[in-house]
């Protein structure tokens, strides 16, 4: 494993987001002096808060999965993530609702969901759902250690027993017909396989390898932390501030001062010059690379991006009985939606949408007897021409109307705090295309031809978070947090 040369004694983080906040707490675990600048008043980055007139949101992921990851990295400066964080399972995981008007709940335990689809669908499928479980179990099994919680230097790193395991699995297949071995039913097919659109493809294009998203949180359960999804950075800054690292929040990087094949500084945009030997940068990876290493190598001048979303964060006045905490609808189109979105470049004319009710399971986020609403359209990027100053009006519009039809009577009228965030707010916020879901995982952009974490002609800079291996999604980047401090002061334990 390639690593950082020269001496490692002082490292700056730039940028306070889960996978910044990985890699401080590995690094001041390995006895380092950190100092992790933030450009907002919070940490976080894309795991953001807004607080409005009593009403609490997050403003970035929605999902908590994998929470051993967060335990991990806690423990990696001896604190216990029940010190820190109360989490509590989702039950069910998601309520998926279909334009045929049925609905299907999720749930982590097999023998439930095996009951659940027997008693909704089949006893066929729910057979066919048991041998999927067994599949992306293997998957799982398979691709952990060897593929994603690794440093991948070369396509030579991927030769190991797991990959031959892996093939004959079929993880190298493409996902849909992967799937459709097991699942027969259009329903079952769309709540195991949507997951795709996490690594930005349509599970048409995605190989089913990435049904490996599936496992983590439809087979290891969906957790939702007190206090909202806020609570992870905060809980991670927390500890990582207990053990000696130093946090500069509304601080803005503009640079990272370079001397010979070395960083050497960074510099503020208030003219601070904070010396270090080692840098490690947050900022989506592209924006990294482009405004303070001042350069973009045509590796990432070639990538192509995951579609875009819009969100509303929205308090209400309303409650509905037929809700769970992550709720999914899908339209009468599926291989449309993902065709739409991603080759067309055009918004859903059918759309699938997630709404998430966090206020449900923590009343303490919404004003007493009222709600806090999370929801999300899939969207092209900014790749589309589609003019997002004219159009977020509109789209909210038409959100709010979809919503309508899909049982969420007299909503727009109850809405007392919005908040909408479109393709072009996200880009405004530091992510390329306006992508938050960063770079499609396609094959060559997956794994060793995903961007490295080791900045070409740099000796001493190091990326992490989406942009770079493993990939998009709160799991990923907490381990992305784990192989930037690998690639500094050797294997984490």
């Amino acid at each position: 494993m390639r690593k950082v040369k020269g001496k490692t004694d002082r490292v700056v983080v730039v940028g306070a987001g889960l996978a910044g906040l990985s890699c401080a707490l590995r690094l001041a675990g390995a006895g380092r002096e950190v100092i992790v600048i933030e450009r907002e008043a919070v940490p976080g980055g894309r795991n953001g808060l807004m607080k409005k007139d009593g009403y609490s949101f997050d403003t970035g992921p929605s999902v908590l999965t994998m929470p051993d990851l967060i335990a991990d990295a806690l423990a990696c400066v001896g604190e216990k993530i029940e010190d820190w964080l109360e989490l509590m399972p989702l039950k069910p995981l998601y309520r998926a609702f279909y334009a045929d008007g049925s609905q299907l709940d999720v749930h982590a335990n097999t023998e439930q969901m095996e009951a659940e689809i027997a008693k909704n669908i089949s006893a066929d499928e729910a057979a066919g759902y048991r041998r999927y479980v067994d599949f992306v179990t293997k998957l799982y099994k398979y691709e952990m250690n060897d593929f994603i919680d690794r440093n991948i230097d070369s396509p030579l790193n991927l030769l190991t027993p797991n990959l031959a395991r892996l093939i004959a699995l079929g993880g190298f297949r493409k996902l849909a017909p992967k799937v459709s071995q097991f699942l027969k039913d259009p329903r079952t097919q769309r709540v195991y396989s949507f997951q795709a659109m996490y690594a930005g493809v349509s599970p048409q294009q995605a190989l089913a390898i990435y049904a490996v998203i599936a496992y983590m949180d439809s087979v290891n359960g969906v957790f939702f932390p007190k206090g909202g999804m806020h609570a992870v950075p905060r809980a991670l800054a927390g500890a990582a501030e207990k053990h000696g690292v130093t946090f500069k929040y509304n601080t803005t990087v503009t640079k990272v001062e370079k001397i010979g094949s070395r960083a050497s500084a960074v510099i503020t945009s208030d003219g601070q010059r904070i010396e270090c030997d080692v840098v490690v940068l947050n900022p989506d990876l592209p924006v990294a690379w482009r405004d303070l290493l001042g350069k973009t190598p045509l590796s990432v001048k070639r990538l192509n991006y995951s579609p875009s979303c819009v969100t509303i964060l929205a308090g209400s006045s309303k409650s509905y009985d037929h809700l769970a905490h992550h709720n999914i609808h899908f339209g009468h189109s599926w291989d449309g939606v993902f065709d739409e979105l991603i080759t067309k470049k055009q918004l859903m004319s059918d759309p699938s949408l997630l709404v998430t009710l966090p206020s449900k399971d923590d009343p303490s986020l919404a004003p007493n007897g009222k709600h806090s609403y999370y929801i999300l359209f899939p969207t092209p990027n900014l790749d589309a021409d589609i003019d997002w100053k004219k159009m977020k009006s509109v789209y909210k519009d038409q959100m709010y109307a979809t919503m309508e039809q899909r049982g969420y009577k007299d909503f727009a009228n109850s809405v007392e705090v919005e908040h909408v965030t479109t393709p072009l707010d996200w880009q405004e916020m530091g992510m390329e295309r306006g992508a938050p879901f960063a770079s499609a995982h396609t094959f060559l952009q997956t794994g060793p031809f995903r961007p490295s974490n080791m900045a070409k002609g740099y000796e001493n800079v190091v990326f992490t978070g989406s942009g770079t291996q493993p990939g998009v999604g709160v799991p990923m980047v907490l381990i992305s947090g784990r192989l930037a401090a690998e690639r500094i002061v050797g294997p984490v334990k």
